[in-house]
């Protein structure tokens, strides 16, 4: 498969793929940024904020600023992360009107509790299922991220995440993740017939269960397509993506000692040998 064909986050990790050269050419072009617009327009749309009412919202992966553009137009404050120096340098350039803050998304939020009145993500969200570091753990990273999201949210506020899946199994992982930190909701697809035209939505609730909205262009979808993929806050057995139960594993362990260490508790030191199988003694 030549570079040209594959998807940008198996090519490098984010803040190296959008370097000063990319950030810019991407900012520039004139297809890219009718889609970021069309998508952040759907995105607020699907976060049904208050009308006549300014919000602050956050804008998870902002780039260089195209989504927040819409952002500012409808009136609204935010404030965006993103791990690419670059893009926010470009946004600067352009001298959007949101605050910007440089991030890794995977290590979680820096915000106080309760800041933001919605969140959206346009394309970014898929970049934390891979892992671009040995230390990398893609369930953890994004359970971090939703988790400090959750935090960072109003209760009953939305987050609206555009996303380009690359399997059914990205999808589990990603709303598995979310669902762990809280959240409800589900994936709103559009155009479901449509392989052009098709967009997944992962649509969240935060403190209360939302009715999950339609996807659009589903009045001509056939029957056994749908629009919808809902969960909520009941618990469900989750397997990995190579089909073992994550239950016991290294992962799980390690996350169940960072819970309990924020809860204040007393943990063992990892080591090599945490979350090994021993044999068994005779």
């Amino acid at each position: 498969m030549s570079s040209s064909c594959r998807r940008p986050e198996h090519t490098a990790p984010p803040e190296l793929f959008y370097n000063e050269e990319e950030a810019k050419k991407y900012s520039q072009n004139s297809r890219i940024i009718e889609i970021q617009r069309q998508m952040s327009e759907r995105a607020v749309e699907l976060l049904n904020l208050p009308e006549d009412h300014t919000c602050l919202l956050l804008d998870v992966g902002c780039g260089s600023g195209l989504s927040g553009d819409y952002l500012s137009e409808e009136g609204h404050h935010w404030v965006g992360v993103d791990i690419s120096v670059a893009m926010l340098d470009v946004a600067l350039d352009r001298e959007v009107e949101g605050d910007l803050v440089l991030g890794d998304m995977g290590q979680g939020l820096p915000f106080r509790a309760g800041s933001f009145d919605g969140c959206i993500s346009i394309s970014a969200l898929q970049w934390l299922c891979n892992a671009d570091k040995k230390s990398h753990s893609p369930p953890r990273r994004l359970h971090t991220f939703f988790s400090t999201l959750y935090s960072s949210l109003a209760r009953g506020a939305r987050a609206v995440f555009q996303v380009y899946p690359e399997n059914s199994q990205q999808l589990e992982l990603i709303t598995a993740q979310a669902m762990k930190a809280g959240f409800t909701g589900g994936i709103v697809v559009d155009y479901p017939n449509s392989s052009k035209a098709k967009k997944f939505f992962l649509c969240l609730f935060a403190g209360v269960s939302g009715v999950l909205p339609k996807g659009l262009g589903t009045e001509v979808a056939d029957r056994g397509v749908s629009s919808q993929a809902q969960f909520t806050a009941q618990r469900s057995c989750f397997k990995n993506m190579k089909g073992k139960s994550v239950k016991k594993s290294r992962d799980w362990i390690l996350e169940k000692k960072e819970r309990r260490r924020r809860q204040g508790r007393e943990v063992r030191a990892d080591t090599r040998y945490t979350g090994r199988h021993r044999r068994p003694r005779f």
